[in-house]
């Protein structure tokens, strides 16, 4: 393909030079070292870095030329000026790898809480039906049932499309992907094709980059106006959400609406949660279903509804639905047990905003435990407000806090949890300060007595821990069992 082929649709500053537009390009970069010879680069400018610097650097390599929307440093020949650098990267993805996004039945789920819940429900529904599938979110990618590490919880559109081709290459058909404010923001998705768009809800959260909640609703609405393609056919939304009823659509859209209200259309009755998982009835019209799930907890009913509307939006038949929830036995790092053969339960979730923990701590009361100890921390260089929330949503719902480090990354770690005491001495709960994680998983499970639930609040599945000058291999989940063997439990066989 030339570059005049690639760069179709994309908004120009100026029209290409026909010596540049028959140029013919082997491949996209936009990371310089990256580059091979007749690649095109694109150059983004960033927080901390401004791609123009490898601009040069690019070019030794051989790079066709580069894309930017910022202006060529002088001396730079074979300079492509565009409006919006994402939005270039991700025209030209899909014109490079023959817009894969037209030939799948693709799924965007976003919102705050429960997209990788939600995500992971949908795929099992979706391979119930005997599809081939991928899966992109923030624990790890799925690819024709591949597993692949998860860089972003939505990658760049160049990284997407690939997938999205490979997965087509590989017999595939359908892909369900978690996609952030980030991800829409900064136009990784821009373009995109969406069978159905699933909207969760809406909580603080990443204001550090948006800036306001609406501006951070703002963002989450894109996927629905289509964010620089075609607008979705359905949109699966959540009726008890007061966000999602904002959501402007367009006419096109057939919408599901979900909840437990008798105004969805898809609705939960006579639910019944037990350490053994979830037992509802959906309603839709004048059709029901019964659904089993491993799953426990209120907020993973709206979970499953999600995924039912969007399952039933693809015409798969509500057996198959109920069969794909009932096979999906856990998502990593969402409400997950560890269960060493101690008279009380451990649990290790990613709860990181306000209305997080107190999901997971009101998923735990229902349970009926003797005490409720939740250990949390709050990350480093991000939200500061939303501290202080966070700690009296812990210390409101739980019997005792441990207050630990969670990422500090740039940060002071004791400065960090002195923003998170403010909100934890409103109330007059016990707690306790240990800035040592793997100290503090130690204190609270010592504390934990016969019928206790130990909620380990904030990492999930995160098998590392964000310091200032390093990155460290750290898992809750490790962590806690070797804890519990240290103090003397260990599970028969």
């Amino acid at each position: 393909m030339t570059t005049g082929e690639i760069l179709s649709g994309v908004r120009l500053k100026q029209p290409l030079a026909p010596e540049l537009a028959s140029r013919p390009v082997a491949g996209l970069a936009y990371d310089s070292r990256r580059v091979e010879p007749a690649y095109l680069f694109f150059a983004f400018p960033g927080s901390r870095t401004d791609g123009r610097r490898f601009a040069e650097d690019a070019l030794a390599r051989g790079a066709a030329a580069v894309v930017s929307e910022s202006e060529a440093p002088e001396g730079v020949s074979r300079w492509i000026a565009v409006e919006h650098g994402r939005h270039a990267l991700a025209v030209a993805s899909r014109n490079f790898f023959g817009c894969p996004d037209e030939h799948i039945s693709l799924t965007g789920i976003t919102g705050t809480n429960g997209k990788t819940t939600t995500s992971y429900l949908l795929d099992s529904i979706l391979r119930a039906a005997g599809y081939t599938t991928a899966l992109v979110g923030t624990i790890e990618y799925h690819l024709a049932g591949r597993v692949l590490p998860a860089v972003n919880t939505t990658p760049e559109s160049l990284e997407l499309v690939k997938l999205f081709a490979d997965l087509r290459q590989a017999g595939g058909t359908h892909a369900t992907m978690e996609v952030s404010s980030h991800a829409l923001a900064l136009g990784r998705v821009y373009a995109l094709h969406f069978h159905t768009a699933v909207f969760t809800n809406l909580t603080r959260d990443h204001l550090d980059f948006h800036g306001t909640m609406e501006a951070y609703f703002a963002a989450k609405q894109m996927l629905f106006a289509g964010a620089g393609g075609a607008p979705p056919r359905f949109a699966v939304l959540n009726r008890d959400d007061e966000f999602s009823r904002r959501i402007p659509l367009h006419p096109k859209t057939e919408v599901l609406w979900y909840g437990l209200g008798a105004e969805s259309d898809l609705r939960a009755h006579h639910i019944s949660s037990s350490f053994q998982g979830l037992r509802f009835d959906v309603q839709s019209g004048k059709l029901r279903f019964a659904v089993e799930s491993p799953l426990i907890g209120r907020i993973n009913v709206y979970n499953i509804l999600a995924a039912c509307g969007a399952g039933l939006s693809y015409g798969i038949p509500p057996e198959t639905v109920v069969r794909g929830i009932a096979d999906l036995p856990a998502v990593p790092g969402r409400f997950e047990r560890v269960d060493e053969g101690q008279p009380f339960v451990v649990v290790v979730d990613y709860a990181h905003t306000d209305d997080a923990l107190r999901n997971v701590i009101a998923m735990a009361r229902g349970l009926n435990p003797k005490r409720i100890i939740t250990l949390f921390g709050c990350g480093g260089d991000r939200d500061r407000a939303k501290r202080p929330l966070m700690g009296y949503a812990a210390a409101e719902g739980s019997d005792l806090v441990v207050l630990t480090s969670d990422n500090p990354r740039s940060e002071d770690p004791l400065a960090i949890m002195n923003d998170a005491l403010v909100g934890i001495r409103r109330t007059d709960v016990a707690h306790v300060v240990e800035p040592d994680r793997a100290a503090a998983i130690a204190r609270a499970l010592k504390e934990a007595l016969e019928g206790d639930i130990v909620i380990l609040a904030g990492k999930g599945h995160e098998p590392y821990q964000v310091l200032k000058d390093r990155t460290i291999p750290f898992d809750d989940r490790a962590v806690a069992r070797e804890v519990l063997k240290g103090y003397g439990y260990s599970k028969t066989p």
